[in-house]
């Protein structure tokens, strides 16, 4: 074996002193600097921004949709039960608590470029066995402590450490973004809740008038019959009739009720709980103005579900950089400081220690690191897809919520107007059965016209509730 002289120690130690120089200057974050969606994302075609398709329709105006758009409704007692689930909704809270778990990841990252230090302190009193050291007699009992000081550095040669908090960052945001969709979805659940029970409202309403009416008629017709003026056919077709009114009574009652325990629950309540309030609530609130819809530009600037598939794409891209610094040294500085003996000699020259080092850890085999760039620019290929699956799901969500609403105000426009020929007709039609002219069957006809039309006009009424609120929703509003 070839003896190392103290020149070549030197030179050894000089070489590797150079090549870590070497490195240091060449050092630089590696990967792809994320600065937005690439060109070809779906959200930079033209056809992707500006106005809405359906906006030139009167329904609607190009202003900007306001961040607590239910309080365009005018309601008070909407406005308190959305206040209400925005603050005990316990979906939100979960959505809380991930967001505070998120920023706590960041903070993790952020520690690892910063010094890390260790201090140790372990004091004892000890009766050391004389026969391992060879000693003929007992040895005394002692104090003994071991006391430092160790302190380490990365240097973050390549931007590991850098690209690691970077994508930290990003999905925190998207976990921001999450909470803020958790958000519009609870506030437009609770107003659609809120509609459709003032809807069932309205339904029960109209079969209450109905059934009456129907009542009216049946007695009507019990007392021609009496008076042998109509056969008593009429009065078991005026009867089945009213039984028909009747049935429709359980399920609307049953819808009403399951909108208030929605409610209940939206607002961290247990069913039993309800608001009491709404049972009452026979119209739901709708706007009858045009609604502000802003533009498909601000739509992709705030809807959150495409805010948080952006950050998740700028979180893949980092992790690019992470992974491709794997390929590269990592140079980690060291330092350390202590004592270590007995207490008799504590802080003494005899037990006083200290160091300093330098570490270099690098990966010759880098097949394991190039797979793992290949999966982290494979999982920035299915963020940038998901991505574009959001942004055009966000524009079609909202384009057919739009074409909904639009054609929902034309049908509600014809079935009022078959709502006032039905109930003329039926006028007509009693006052010609009563006079003789025609018979009972033409005059039922009539009833079940009207009382069809009625229930048409009140679903109808529904709809265009629940039409607004789906159209908010898919805006993205009320996250701010």
């Amino acid at each position: 074996m070839r003896h190392v002289t103290g020149a070549s120690l030197e030179g050894v130690l000089a070489a590797i002193f150079g090549a870590v120089v070497v490195v240091l200057a060449g050092c630089q974050t590696v990967g792809p600097h994320y600065e937005g969606p690439p060109p070809s994302a779906v959200v930079n075609a033209p056809a992707a921004q500006g106005r809405f398709v359906g906006s030139s329709d009167a329904a609607f105006a190009t202003d900007p949709l306001p961040a607590h758009w239910w309080r365009l409704y005018d309601s008070q007692e909407l406005d308190e039960l959305v206040d209400a689930a925005l603050k005990a909704n316990t979906d939100l809270r979960a959505a809380q608590a991930n967001l505070e778990r998120s920023q706590a990841l960041v903070r993790q990252a952020r520690a690892a470029r910063q010094l890390s230090a260790e201090v140790n302190v372990a004091p004892s009193y000890q009766q050391l066995s004389a026969s391992s050291y060879l000693y003929p007699g007992t040895l005394s009992p002692l104090g003994l402590y071991d006391a430092g000081v160790s302190v380490s550095y990365e240097v973050d040669l390549f931007g590991r450490l850098k690209r690691a908090i970077e994508a930290a960052v990003a999905d925190d945001e998207a976990i921001q973004a999450a909470y803020d969709l958790t958000k519009i979805t609870v506030a437009a659940e609770t107003a659609r809740a809120y509609a459709d029970a003032c809807d069932a409202g309205e339904e029960l309403a109209v079969t209450g008038r109905s059934l009456q009416l129907q009542a009216q008629i049946t007695q009507t017709t019990y007392q021609l019959v009496e008076a042998g003026r109509v056969s008593r056919l009429d009065l078991t077709r005026s009867t089945e009739q009213l039984a028909e009114v009747k049935a429709t009574i359980p399920t609307r009652e049953a819808a009403q009720t399951n909108a208030l325990y929605r409610l209940a629950a939206l607002t961290g309540r247990p069913p039993a709980e309800y608001p009491k309030s709404v049972e009452m609530c026979t119209s739901a609130p709708r706007l009858r103005q045009a609604l502000p819809i802003g533009d498909a530009t601000a739509l992709l600037r705030h809807r959150p579900d495409v805010r948080e598939a952006e950050r998740e794409l700028a979180a893949a891209t980092a992790r690019i950089g992470v992974a491709t610094a794997d390929l590269y040294p990592r140079i980690t500085l060291g330092a350390s400081v202590g004592s270590t003996g007995a207490i008799d000699h504590f802080l003494s020259t005899r037990t006083n220690r200290y160091g300093t080092g330098l570490g270099i850890h690098w990966e010759m085999n880098q097949s394991m690191a190039r797979a793992r760039i290949a999966e982290a620019n494979a999982g920035a290929k299915l963020a940038l897809a998901h991505f574009d699956g959001v942004v055009l799901t966000a524009l079609r969500d909202t384009e057919t919520a739009l074409a909904t609403y639009s054609h929902d105000i034309e049908r509600d426009e014809d079935l009022a107007l078959a709502q006032a020929g039905a109930r003329e007709a039926e006028r007509q039609a009693r006052q010609l059965y009563l006079a003789g002219k025609v018979d009972f069957l033409n005059w039922l006809d009539a009833q079940r016209s009207l009382t069809a039309a009625e229930d048409a006009v009140a679903v109808s009424h529904a709809k265009l509730s629940t039409d607004q609120i789906s159209i908010f929703l898919a805006l993205g509003g009320g996250w701010e």
